[in-house]
């Protein structure tokens, strides 16, 4: 079966007015769904093999990988936003405090780490095998489960993620989305992290 678009987790207007109907449509149906449509056509001749995106990420070379890792990096990128917003809670909020000493310092190194990241990629905030959060640019087509870290937060840094609202400027794009941040999404992700790396101690310790 050929990999299909997944669905948005609200509607295409909802996160108007900072990222528009239009802007989204073209991000979702367009630039996500033209990964998919390639990676589907390069698959083709392979059979019945495993088409997962993690399989093809860990094990593709080339293009397939790339197209694999942008359509990760995508349906991991909208469930990282939400017209809902909630605060972080309170065991995110002082994991980021722990690390950068309060929530806006981690926000302030964060949009850092963006703006300084020239080039077409991605802004992740990740939980390291050391146990520890730590910021990640990720260039091109690049996921951090390719360098072994676990995806808390994915902010795209490619021009069309912002261009179409805010022309040149990144700066209003990054700053605008800490209101539409899924803090519960990011906090789950975090305590699934963390069981995970006590499961492993344990089983090492087993």
């Amino acid at each position: 079966m050929p990999l299909e678009l997944p669905s948005l987790p609200y509607a295409k207007d909802a996160l108007a007015p900072v990222i528009s109907e239009h802007s989204l449509r073209m991000h979702h149906e367009g630039i996500h769904a033209g990964y998919l449509q390639r990676l589907n056509a390069l698959l083709e001749s392979d059979g019945p093999n495993e088409r997962s995106l993690e399989h093809i990420m860990g094990t593709g070379r080339g293009e397939a990988q790339a197209c694999a890792c942008q359509a990760w990096n995508h349906t991991f990128f909208w469930q990282c936003l939400t017209p809902w917003y909630h605060p972080p809670g309170q065991a995110l909020e002082h994991a980021l405090t722990q690390r950068w000493g309060s929530l806006e310092g981690f926000q302030e190194a964060f949009m850092a780490s963006a703006m300084a990241h020239f080039m077409g990629g991605w802004t992740w905030l990740v939980y390291t095998p050391q146990g520890r959060l730590d910021i990640h640019n990720a260039v091109d087509a690049g996921s951090p489960l390719l360098k072994g870290l676990t995806p808390l937060l994915a902010v795209d840094m490619w021009e069309h993620a912002w261009y179409v609202d805010f022309g040149n400027n990144r700066r209003k794009y990054l700053q605008k989305l800490w209101g539409m941040i899924n803090w519960p999404f990011v906090e789950q992700c975090l305590e699934d992290a963390i069981a995970t790396a006590e499961g492993r101690r344990n089983l090492l310790h087993a």
